[in-house]
């Protein structure tokens, strides 16, 4: 066998260990080693013969032999994955994977490793499990909302969520999903309103006439249609009280109460742009799609008429369900999605504000930015 050149060692090793003799394919592939420029020598093959005769230790030398000439071999990857898991390194095991798993997203499971990379995938749900449970021992006291979302991004359970605004984007501004309604000065005189809104919205919808509510999703003749599946539907129904910036006076008419409750609220106001403000009715069995707003500038908010159960708002990595009394302020610049999966409809008092960060003078600028987009007809 001395006498052999490497390449002979290393084709009769490769050839003994698909013999299922891992012994003979130890020895040979050893011997290649020590001649054979560690570029071309093949340490997976050494590594699965060592770990066939139990050699652990030196399975571990050949796969960091091969991981430090191709760090993202899937097969290397979760081979030390394992044996870091074997002597109960769960971290640096939950490393290895989590690199290999990702790496096979790209390029693919190498054959024969399918079992392989679904063991490594179940073992890192446990490790995040049981990682969730230690972090929930130390840290045993109340925390704050931002802290709860940082422990969240830590675990994995949340994410960071960007505004990603399809027409304007304004810098500098909090990351925020949710707003707490505390914040705001105004809203208590708006949720004092809500059962006349509340009787306003019984009476009109008591003998409801076929057009009461129209699909929120509509098209505009010189325009292309929008892709949205609740096109013309009206399980998304609307009910304005301002559209475009102007008030819609039959609709105000009948419900005094809403109009007093909405002049309390800093609605932006953009002649052909906003406020925007309804009755957003969600029909049961209706699915909002994922989508996001035009603007970072604004939030919206959500007043419930009549709540519903097993109807959800998604936010980013956040999930939350509309309340008796409480009124949900969010960011709709960030990607978000509203379902009805229950058997009852789902009403909320629907508006728009000025992002309290956003100073006074750039909302005029901003006014005024909006309101030259709107005027601008192309024309030379």
């Amino acid at each position: 066998m001395t006498t052999a050149s490497p390449e002979n060692l290393i084709s009769e090793g490769l050839a003994a260990l698909r013999a299922r003799n891992p012994a003979r394919a130890a020895d040979l592939l050893r011997a290649a080693s020590g001649a054979m420029t560690p570029e071309r020598m093949p340490w997976p093959a050494l590594a699965q013969a060592e770990l066939a005769l139990g050699n652990h230790a030196a399975a571990e030398v050949a796969l960091d032999r091969q991981l430090a000439l191709a760090p993202r071999d899937v097969g290397a990857l979760l081979a030390k994955g394992q044996l870091r898991q074997r002597v109960r390194d769960d971290r640096a095991a939950v490393s290895f994977y989590t690199t290999a798993l990702a790496q096979a997203g790209v390029s693919g499971i190498p054959r024969g490793m399918e079992g392989m990379a679904a063991a490594a995938q179940a073992f890192i749900g446990q490790m995040q499990g049981a990682f969730q449970q230690h972090l929930d021992a130390v840290l045993e006291v109340g925390l704050s909302p931002a802290m709860e979302e940082a422990l969240g991004l830590l675990n994995g359970t949340r994410e960071i969520d960007l505004q990603r605004p399809s027409l304007f984007y304004y810098p500098g501004l909090p990351q925020r999903r949710f707003y707490d309604p505390s914040e705001f000065d105004w809203i208590d005189a708006v949720l004092d309103l809500v059962p006349e809104m509340q009787a306003e919205f019984t009476a009109i919808t008591a003998d409801e006439a076929p057009d009461t509510f129209a699909p929120y999703v509509t098209s505009t003749p010189d325009r292309p249609a929008p892709n949205n599946p609740l096109l013309g539907d009206p399980s998304w129904g609307a009910f304005y009280f301002w559209r475009d910036g102007a008030p819609v006076a039959a609709n105000a008419a009948r419900c005094p109460a809403t109009m007093a409750a909405l002049a309390h609220a800093p609605m932006p106001m953009i002649p052909g742009r906003a406020p925007n403000a309804l009755w957003s009715r969600l029909k049961p069995g209706t699915h909002i799609a994922p989508h996001t707003g035009m603007l970072n500038t604004r939030l919206i908010c959500h007043v419930p008429i009549r709540t519903a159960p097993s109807c959800t708002l998604r936010v980013g990595s956040e999930t939350r369900t509309w309340e008796p009394g409480v009124p949900l302020i969010f960011d709709d610049s960030m990607e978000h999605e509203a379902r009805n999966a229950g058997p009852e409809t789902r009403t909320v008092l629907l508006f728009e504000i000025w992002r309290p960060e956003v100073p006074e003078e750039d909302r005029t600028a901003i006014t005024r930015l909006l309101e030259g987009i709107a005027g601008y007809d192309g024309a030379a």
